[in-house]
């Protein structure tokens, strides 16, 4: 029977920033022996998520294993999470050197592959303020209170619209599969937002980016040997050939719009995201002790909230969806505070929130039992460091198990 390690009570040891620490005072994290060549990847089985949850239970919150040549360290626990990316965001601020990361973006991806320090900072302040320039609350003729939630709810009700026209043309009531008024809807508020335009649902050009998206987000999710293995990458890979055929075809859309928008950039019309991001680069000009984006930076950075904006928030609805069918009660309760609060003659706004905790609650609560992002994007280490008496060395992968939080009952 597995053991569950006490740490509610474990001394947080101090943590040095000195290159030059000693590491033999300080034992490295415990974990399953690897086997060799495959190391520890054949223990995984077919979720990961859980069979690391299980592993916790036996080592503790903070244990290591190999995947392959790779040596990855997994952390669990709020207490242990929140030491190493809140107390010591420093020191576990960066990401590991995957393949799949470098083919991605090539290395100017601030979310997946630039080296963390002043120009990865800069980067992250300039994405903050443009996304925050079009999220910041102001009145709109609309009545929304900003051009995301306009957006939102503008798609919103188109979504409503095709289910509602396609429950219609379903004669026999077999049921209806959202999915694709979902995919095309949340695509279109991140086109509107990155782009400044929507698209008809059934434009070719729009439904070619939704379904290169989808594919380099499925192969990306699926992993692939060469992250672990790196003799792989010099093999023939089906796979991975055609996730970088995607990536470019990708990035070739994005280079197209971006060119447009500094072709036709005004400074006193900021349309978009990716005006915005033009428009603070070109605002850095003066100061020359500061790293500025390149283009290729802010087309990376446009590829990174398109991403970032698509997969995880149909999922959340998918999910949402599933929840609300699954447990009915829940869903009259939530139709209940709507009608009160709200009632039929308008769309919901941000300046609802207040009055809506149920609703509010319901959200979060499928975001924290359904756990559909179990592992946050890897981290890595940015130098030598101790975390809970444990040493981990500089450049090691770091995972945190989210789905372990979640569900630490």
């Amino acid at each position: 029977m597995a053991i569950r390690v006490k740490q509610s009570h474990r001394f947080f040891f101090p943590y040095h920033r000195d290159s030059n620490l000693d590491h033999t005072k300080f034992p490295a994290p415990p974990g399953p022996k690897p086997w060799l060549l495959v190391g520890n990847l054949l223990q995984m089985g077919d979720q990961m998520h859980l069979s690391l949850t299980r592993l916790g239970l036996q080592y503790g919150d903070i244990f290591q294993m190999r995947f392959g040549s790779l040596t990855v360290v997994i952390l669990s626990g709020y207490a242990t999470i929140r030491q190493a990316l809140v107390r010591q965001g420093e020191d576990f601020a960066g990401r590991p050197e995957l393949f799949t990361f470098s083919a991605i973006a090539d290395g100017n991806s601030m979310t997946f592959s630039e080296k963390y320090g002043p120009a990865w900072l800069l980067h992250k302040k300039l994405c903050k303020n443009a996304l925050r320039s079009f999220s910041y609350a102001e009145p709109r003729g609309s009545g929304a209170t900003c051009l995301l939630e306009e957006q939102v709810c503008a798609e919103a009700a188109e979504m409503v619209g095709m289910i509602r026209e396609q429950a219609a043309k379903n004669c026999e009531m077999t049921g209806i599969d959202p999915a694709i008024s979902l995919v095309t809807s949340v695509a279109n508020v991140v086109c509107a937002l990155c782009f400044g335009r929507r698209y008809d649902h059934n434009d070719k050009e729009f439904l070619t980016i939704v379904n290169i998206n989808n594919e380099v987000l499925k192969l990306f999710a699926a992993g692939t040997l060469a992250d672990f293995f790196p003799v792989f990458r010099y093999f023939p890979n089906p796979s991975l050939r055609k996730m970088v055929q995607y990536i470019h075809r990708m990035n070739g859309f994005m280079e197209q719009k971006i060119e447009e928008h500094i072709n036709t950039f005004d400074k006193n019309c900021i349309r978009d995201i990716t005006d915005a991001l033009i428009a603070l680069c070109e605002d850095t000009e003066e100061n020359r002790d500061t790293s500025l984006l390149t283009n290729s930076q802010v087309i990376h950075t446009v590829i990174d909230i398109f991403g970032a904006g698509f997969d995880t928030i149909i999922a959340g609805l998918q999910w949402s969806l599933l929840y609300l069918i699954k447990f009915p009660n829940i869903q009259d309760k939530i139709q209940q505070e709507i009608d009160e609060h709200i009632g039929s003659a308008r769309l919901p706004q941000f300046s609802d929130k207040p009055n809506m905790p149920f609703t509010e609650a319901f959200i979060y609560e499928v975001f924290r039992h359904s756990s559909y992002v179990p592992f946050t994007i890897p981290h890595c280490t940015t130098r030598d460091t101790i975390l809970n008496g444990y040493f981990i060395p500089k450049d090691t992968c770091v995972f945190i198990n989210q789905y372990q939080v979640n569900h630490d009952v």
